[in-house]
């Protein structure tokens, strides 16, 4: 993932828990906030200590944002996403996993309208 698509600043992190909107299921929590002064949308993820180890905690990171990479093109454009992952992703496989991203994605309204 391209360094300006990444959500690092703890600043830029705040703005959107505090003003964001959220959604939430059982895997993932996944933040918003528009944002009009950026091209793209801008990724964070969050993964606590309390979900494992540093290898299963990288893991989680890497598996988020393939499938984020992947489905790029579907998304908005000027937004700031925060995932937080929750303990029951740490057991799907890439394709459920994958799935309960989309869905986030289609719930929290931050996909392309199809034609």
């Amino acid at each position: 993932m391209h360094k300006k698509l990444r959500l690092r600043n703890r600043a830029d992190f705040g703005r959107v828990y505090r003003n964001g909107k959220s959604f939430a299921n059982r895997q993932l929590v996944v933040y918003w906030s528009r944002r009009p002064e950026v091209e793209q949308f801008r990724l964070g993820i969050s993964v606590s200590k309390k979900i494992g180890n540093a290898v299963v905690r990288n893991r989680m990171r890497r598996l988020i944002k393939e499938i984020v990479r992947l489905n790029q093109d579907k998304l908005i454009s000027q937004v700031d996403i925060i995932f937080i992952v929750r303990k029951g992703a740490t057991e799907m496989g890439y394709a459920e996993l994958e799935k309960s991203v989309l869905h986030a994605f289609r719930k929290a309204g931050l996909l392309k309208a199809t034609k």
